[in-house]
């Protein structure tokens, strides 16, 4: 027997908004494998599920993915973390993969299945969705995101500033995620385009680190990685 690889969606940041499936599929699992911090520190989303999952009751596999574009060292890393969960599931062990958010949106879980598909094609891969960062900063931001015929986009923002600025014009409601790292060319597209007050930026959405940020006070600020911005017109 081999075992089933599952994703689990843990939500945001918040533990209570584990879902009931989720968490049944965390106690049935005797493998935990999660995103690790090579400096050894608790990945976000092994923080979330620690409520659920006292010292020693599981076997739980930390997982490190490379922060890289480098091809090379993408494909061993990646080669040798697909193999120290086969390891486990060619054991039959069941393996459950916890990932914040959801594990089929923006996920790293998703490589993880497609190497696995492709490379042990015998395993049963099966996800949990979770709830969202995007579904998080709505609720904690009030902003509804969609009504009637509003168009949406989830965009990864990126340092290209006619991009973003046809992304804003194109939609009723943008998400942001990743836009740490670009949030000085955010600012000045929203001022040229007059929305500034029609955006709202949040990192650690619903967790007990959450930071609602002022947007009038983001120049020049250094944000966390786990940092979206909602505009909605």
């Amino acid at each position: 027997m081999i075992g089933t690889l599952y994703g689990l969606g843990v939500g945001p940041g918040d533990p209570e908004l584990l879902t009931v499936k989720a968490f049944r599929k965390l106690k049935e699992s005797p493998v935990i494998a999660y995103p690790k911090k090579r400096k050894g520190s608790k990945s976000y989303a092994h923080r979330i599920i620690d409520v659920y999952i006292p010292p020693g009751e599981k076997e739980m596999l930390g997982l490190v993915f490379p922060m890289t574009k480098d091809p090379d060292i993408l494909e061993r890393e990646w080669s040798q973390t697909v193999e120290l969960v086969w390891d486990k599931l060619k054991l039959g062990k069941d393996v459950a993969f916890v990932t914040e958010g959801d594990p089929l949106l923006y996920s790293t879980f998703i490589h993880m299945m497609n190497l696995m598909k492709e490379r042990y094609p015998e395993v049963t891969i099966q996800t949990v969705p979770g709830i969202s960062s995007i579904n998080g900063a709505a609720s904690r931001l009030g902003i509804a995101l969609a009504e009637g015929d509003d168009h949406v986009a989830i965009i990864p923002a990126q340092d290209d500033y006619e991009a973003m600025k046809k992304a804003l014009v194109d939609h009723d409601c943008v998400i942001f995620i990743k836009v740490a790292k670009v949030i000085d060319l955010m600012l000045h597209v929203l001022r040229d385009l007059d929305l500034l007050d029609k955006a709202s930026v949040v990192t650690k959405v619903t967790s007990d680190e959450e930071i609602i940020w002022d947007i009038h006070e983001l120049d020049r600020v250094e944000l966390e990685y786990l940092t979206l911005m909602v505009v909605r017109k």
